[in-house]
């Protein structure tokens, strides 16, 4: 089942996103469930008994939002494909690196990225998002797969020169509306745990990235295990699971983002993020 957020005539809601259309969950549980975090909060496991053969708008009608649009955390991992790893001139670490996320630096499906005018150095990073589904901490492995809720498409975009201006990547991770998320969440009962998913980024139509899950350094249930030992997880929560190499940053010549291009997040079973740039 694919799961969305989204506005319809400046009313957010959130429903299942069909071949014919989107059914507005929210409008058939008669507002008992505000938001999709809210949903997965109370009742991630409802059977969904409407009829699905019925839909409430064409996709042309809502504007998608970010999958969860207000989650309590954002959790991003940093140089987890070993290609990447590789072309950053970075040692291989023996932990997962991690750093957060704030709601507002995403858009969501179809929507502007946006360049800031502080920069010019706009790098895409196509990753893939994990959405947790139940509250946990200390999570075992053996276990960790259990808490996820669904999959989507992410792109961790960063503004390089703020990124690496110093030590903490905060800054360069976290300008408005540069990093997106959607156009979905597929439901982990749609996709093995042991299904190997394909990431791939195209600029303008032209492949800038690609790689697989089998090329994590650390796979998901590892980065469960770890991040819920410092952290409770919440429904809603987002992992991000790190992006592989052919960053723009990292090309030569270098390849930035500009104004009017348009990005592609594509990953297996999951769907493709689309996003287009515009400099503020």
């Amino acid at each position: 089942m694919k799961l969305a957020s989204f506005t319809y005539k400046n009313m957010e809601s959130f429903g299942v996103v069909t071949d014919d259309g989107v059914i507005d969950l929210k409008k058939r549980f008669n507002n008992k469930y505000k938001d999709l975090k809210t949903y997965l909060e109370n009742n991630g496991a409802e059977k969904i008994t409407i009829d699905i053969d019925k839909t409430d708008y064409s996709l042309d009608q809502i504007e998608f939002l970010p999958v969860i649009s207000n989650p309590d955390k954002i959790i991003c991992v940093g140089l987890n494909y070993h290609e990447h790893v590789k072309e950053v001139g970075r040692d291989k670490s023996e932990e997962p690196v991690i750093f957060l996320r704030v709601a507002n630096s995403q858009t969501g499906h179809q929507n502007d990225l946006l360049l800031p005018y502080e920069s010019s150095m706009l790098d895409y990073e196509g990753e893939i998002a994990v959405i947790i589904g139940k509250k946990g901490r200390r999570i075992q492995e053996k276990a960790a797969m259990d808490y996820v809720a669904g999959y989507s498409c992410y792109n961790d975009g960063s503004i390089r020169d703020w990124q690496l201006r110093n030590d903490q990547w905060t800054p360069g991770k976290n300008f408005d509306g540069t990093g997106s998320f959607g156009p979905w969440m597929v439901t982990r009962g749609e996709i093995k745990d042991e299904d190997v998913l394909i990431v791939e980024t195209r600029v303008n139509g032209e492949v800038m990235q690609k790689s697989t899950t089998e090329m994590l350094i650390f796979p998901i249930k590892e980065l469960i295990a770890f991040i819920s030992t410092f952290t409770t997880l919440h429904p809603g929560d987002v992992i991000v699971t790190g992006t592989p190499g052919g960053v723009g940053m990292k090309r030569e010549p270098q390849t930035f983002l500009k104004d009017g291009d348009t990005v592609e997040i594509e990953v297996s079973k999951i769907g493709t993020l689309v996003n287009k740039v515009k400099a503020e």
